[in-house]
């Protein structure tokens, strides 16, 4: 094996020291997490055997990613990571107590266990962004599909290994216990995750206020067809593939001899079949396109579900499951791939916490809404509409809304020059003018791209608007207006250039006729800005 080959091996990013101990971290999390899912939905049905309050154990769990996740996503990309990180694991670790000594104590109520299981997903919410955007900090970009592999096994090993012990603690010594080893597991992971020494360095602009963070980041993400295209695509998937997870502790108990040990077995089936398939995850990509692959990941799912509609026996419902779970990491790990290469480093958290929302976000409505069909209907039927519908939709989307096929290059550039003030406004939007002269005959195309693709990137980058004017008395006078939250905020876009901005730079100069180079010009917006006290 060449050096490049080991390089690109599937464990290659595990001879990190760094990503290896954080990859342990990030196993240790995601045990707790599943043990914790476990416990609920069991504990949930020895509570009630109504299917919407088990779905609702789901929802719980994933709803606060939905609710938190953009306010995450823009912590983590203005403040100390390693810091971040290690409260959100101590949160986890406090909440597991919490459960366990209410159910110690016997007065745990359905009521109560979601809002429970609702604090637990705050943890995991304000969690996850902040590791999404720290993995590409350990990895060298030709690393980063194994190393994103890598965490979908650490993720579906957990699924194995959480169920297991949840199961035989909950059948031995009962489900307070498991919360008891999900909080010493926790801060184990605290410990671990303080011993990491990374340097953080705060920008020179300072932080960005958050809902300013916030919008930019939301911003960024809907701007981009490539990154609208894989959060339309992994809401459709797990939309339906979640009435399958909401809903398996009562197929478990409808399975002929089923009980806990055959929910556990059912998850950890899941989880194998999601960690063999990692192998042949590179072989996979290198032969499909996105798509491609992402349809093949769909129709298996349905295959899954379909079967697990119509079985009660636990040996068919195995490799069922065993095949799901391969589906479920093919489709999430293609997906996570093309939205980390479209993401550069100052925006990654947000990006990455939008794309958890839409996840969470989908599977949390989705739980509630089979789980109600269930109710009204069955199980069954629940899962066969769910198996078809979703295989249905993922084909439409990638019929009328197909992968390009093209990466915009976001390595960071340098190369313009940071505008100066002798006296900067403290106060007060920017509006910046650059004036173009363009040939009339070309006008059309000029415009196009100026307004498909130059409004696109300003706005990306964190202009509150984007206009292109048209001096009515001269044809050739274009002006590219933007307007800016603030002047440190306009310097900020200094910051966020990338080589793709720079090509889009170059795209629109070869318009430009003039001998002189654009006129930029910029003005404080004195109606936003604050006056100044008197004296």
């Amino acid at each position: 094996m060449t050096a490049d080959d080991d390089s690109l091996s599937p464990i290659a990013p595990l001879r990190r020291p760094v990503f290896r101990m954080l990859w342990i971290t990030w196993l240790v999390a995601n045990v707790c997490m599943w043990m914790n899912d476990v416990a609920a939905a069991w504990m949930m049905t020895s509570l009630t055997t109504t299917p919407i309050w088990v779905a609702l154990v789901q929802t719980a769990s994933t709803l606060p990613v939905l609710l938190l996740g953009l306010p995450s996503g823009a912590l983590a990309d203005n403040v100390d990571r390693k810091r971040y990180f290690l409260l959100t694991q101590l949160w986890v670790a406090l909440v597991a107590m919490l459960l366990s000594a209410i159910i110690f104590l016997g007065v745990m109520t359905p009521p109560l266990l979601l809002a429970l299981t609702f604090a637990n997903g705050v943890g995991l919410a304000m969690r996850w962004p902040v590791f999404s955007a720290i993995v590409p900090e350990l990895v060298p970009r030709t690393q980063l599909p194994s190393a994103l592999a890598l965490n979908g096994v650490s993720m579906n090993a957990s699924r194995i290994i959480g169920p297991l012990v949840a199961g035989a603690l909950i059948a031995s010594a009962g489900s307070a216990w498991v919360f008891l080893l999900n909080a010493v597991l926790s801060v184990v992971a605290a410990v671990i995750i303080s011993r990491w020494k990374r340097e953080h360095i705060p920008n020179p602009l300072g932080r960005e206020r958050l809902g300013s963070a916030m919008r930019v980041g939301w911003l960024y993400v809907t701007q981009s067809y490539l990154l609208r295209g894989v959060l339309l695509r992994i809401s459709i998937f797990f939309f339906h593939s979640t009435a399958l997870m909401a809903l398996l502790a009562l197929l478990a108990r409808g399975m002929q001899g089923g009980g806990a040990g055959s929910f556990t077995v059912l998850l950890a089936s899941m989880g194998a079949g999601a960690i063999a398939s990692t192998a042949v995850l590179p072989r996979l990509r290198r032969r499909y396109v996105r798509d491609a692959l992402v349809m093949r990941g769909a129709a298996l799912q349905a295959a899954s579900m379909a079967v697990m509609a119509l079985t009660d026996q636990l040996w068919i419902a195995v490799p069922a499951m065993f095949i799901g779970g391969a589906a479920w990491i093919t489709t999430a790990n293609t997906l996570s791939v093309s939205i980390q290469m479209g993401l550069p480093d100052w925006v990654r958290a947000r990006g990455m916490s939008i794309y958890q929302m839409a996840i969470m976000g989908a599977s949390a409505i989705g739980a509630a809404i089979w789980g109600q069909i269930a109710t009204w209907s069955s199980v069954p039927v629940s899962l066969g509409i769910a198996s078809v519908s979703g295989l249905l939709a993922m084909w439409l989307v990638n019929r009328y809304m197909p992968d390009a096929g093209v990466e915009d290059d976001i390595t960071p550039k340098r190369v313009f020059t940071v505008p100066s003030a002798e006296q900067p406004p403290k106060s007060g939007q920017v509006v910046v003018h650059v004036e173009y002269r363009i040939d009339p005959a070309r006008a059309p195309e000029f415009r196009a791209l100026m307004i498909n693709e130059s409004r696109r990137g300003r706005l990306r980058h964190g202009a509150l608007s984007w206009e292109l004017l048209h001096d009515i008395n001269d044809p050739a006078r274009f002006i590219e207006a933007i307007v800016d939250e603030s002047w440190t905020d306009h310097l900020r876009r200094f910051d966020r250039v990338t080589a793709a901005d720079v090509a889009l730079r170059d795209r629109k100069l070869t318009f430009h006729v003039s001998e002189e180079p654009p006129r930029v010009t910029r003005f404080l917006m004195e109606s936003t800005a604050k006056p100044e006290p008197p004296g």
